[in-house]
C-alpha cells in the first residue's frame, strides 16, 4: 500500500506547519480533527462535590465523541486559580472549565479587583444545570425547624458560625441574607469548597453549612445532619419535605445558581460548535438528566446567547442586591 502523500496534501501540511494555511482553512481542519488529545475541564473546588457529579455524568455520556473528560480540580480562592489557568490556556478547546454562578456573575460584584473578565475572557458552551442551596445543621443543633434555628443562634448572640463553599460565593450570601432577614449574628467561615466544609459539618466543627441540595441529600444519608430549608421560589423536587425559606416567613431568602462550561476566548468556533453540540447532546439526554435530578441539579441545556443572557441578567441582579446591604469582600 502507497503511504505517501499526494502532492496537495503535501503542501497543505506545509502551509499548516509554517503557519501561512488561511485561518478558515486552520480552523476547520483543528475542528475536524478536534480533539486530538484528552479534554481538561478546571474545577475550582476539591475533589468530590456536585460539580465533579455534573461533570462525570457528562463526560460518560460525550467519551464515544469526544474521548475521556478529564477532571482538573485547582481549589483555592473561591474558584479563581482554576479561573485563571482556564483563562491563560491554550484556546485549541482541550482545556475548559465549568463555571458557576458565584464565579461568573456574583465575583464582579463582590470583590474589589479580578483577573478575568467573566465577558471578554471566555467563550460560554453551554449552561448545563441549576441548583437550589440547603440550609442544613449539625445534628447536635436544637433546632427542627427554621423558627426554632432562629431562636437557638439568637440565643448565641455572636458565637454561631456558618460554613460556606466559598468567599463571595452563593453559599456566601445566602447565609447573609440570613443574617439580615431575620436579625442574626452568625459569623461567616469560607472554605475551600463543599466537601471540606460538608466534613466538617458532619464532623461537628461547624454548626450551620449552606450546601447544595445534592450535597445535603448526601450529607442527610449519613444521619449527622439536619436540612431545615431550602432556597428557591418552591419547595425543591428531590426534598419536597423541606419547606423554603419563603415558606417559613423569609421571602427575602431565595437563591438559585447554575453550573457553565466555557472555553478560553479564541477558541475557534468550529471546535466550540463541536463542543456545544455534544455537550447539549448529554445534558439534553434520558441518562445524564436522571443522575442530575437524583443529585439535586436541574438540566438546563442553554447555548451560548441565552447563557450569556443569564450572565447579564445575573450579574445586575446580585450586584443590586450587593449594594443594598454594603457587601463587598476586602480583597
Amino acid at each position: 500500500m502507497n503511504h505517501s502523500f499526494s502532492p496537495r496534501r503535501r503542501a497543505t501540511a506545509a502551509l499548516i506547519a509554517s503557519g501561512l494555511l488561511p485561518w478558515g482553512i486552520r480552523a476547520q481542519t483543528s475542528a475536524t480533527a478536534f480533539p486530538t488529545k484528552p479534554i481538561h475541564v478546571l474545577i475550582g473546588v476539591p475533589a468530590g462535590g456536585t460539580q465533579d457529579v455534573l461533570t462525570r455524568a457528562i463526560g460518560e455520556y460525550v467519551r464515544p465523541t469526544l474521548g475521556p473528560l478529564v477532571l482538573d480540580n485547582r481549589g483555592g480562592a473561591a474558584g479563581r486559580i482554576a479561573i485563571e489557568v482556564a483563562k491563560n490556556a491554550e484556546p485549541d478547546g482541550h482545556t475548559i472549565m465549568l463555571g458557576t454562578a458565584g464565579t461568573m456573575t456574583m465575583f464582579p460584584n463582590a470583590y474589589k479587583s479580578l483577573n478575568y473578565d467573566p465577558f471578554k475572557d471566555f467563550a460560554p458552551i453551554v449552561n448545563a444545570a441549576s441548583f437550589e442551596l440547603a440550609l442544613t445543621v449539625h445534628k447536635d443543633v436544637p433546632a427542627n425547624t427554621l423558627a426554632e434555628f432562629i431562636t437557638w443562634a439568637k440565643s448565641q448572640g455572636n458565637k454561631v458560625s456558618f460554613a460556606s463553599y466559598g468567599a463571595g460565593t452563593p453559599s456566601h450570601f445566602l447565609g447573609e441574607m440570613l443574617n439580615r432577614s431575620a436579625g442574626l449574628q452568625m459569623l461567616h467561615i469560607p472554605y475551600r469548597g463543599s466537601t471540606p466544609a460538608r466534613q466538617d459539618i458532619l464532623g461537628g466543627t461547624v454548626p450551620v453549612f449552606f450546601d447544595t441540595v445534592g450535597g445535603a441529600i448526601t450529607s442527610l444519608q449519613t444521619g449527622r445532619v439536619k436540612v431545615l430549608a431550602t432556597s428557591g421560589s418552591k419547595r425543591s423536587p428531590p426534598m419536597p419535605a423541606i419547606p423554603t425559606f419563603a415558606e417559613q416567613g423569609y421571602p427575602d431568602v431565595v437563591a438559585n445558581s447554575w453550573f457553565s462550561f466555557y472555553a478560553p476566548a479564541k477558541t475557534p468556533q468550529p471546535v466550540l460548535d463541536k463542543l456545544r453540540a455534544e455537550f447539549t447532546k448529554a445534558v439534553n439526554s434520558r441518562e445524564v438528566r436522571q443522575q442530575l435530578l437524583v443529585n439535586g441539579m436541574y438540566p438546563v441545556g442553554d447555548g451560548p446567547e441565552a447563557l450569556l443572557k443569564t450572565m447579564r441578567e445575573d450579574t445586575a441582579r446580585w450586584g443590586r442586591i450587593m449594594r443594598a446591604v454594603n457587601f463587598v469582600t476586602t480583597d
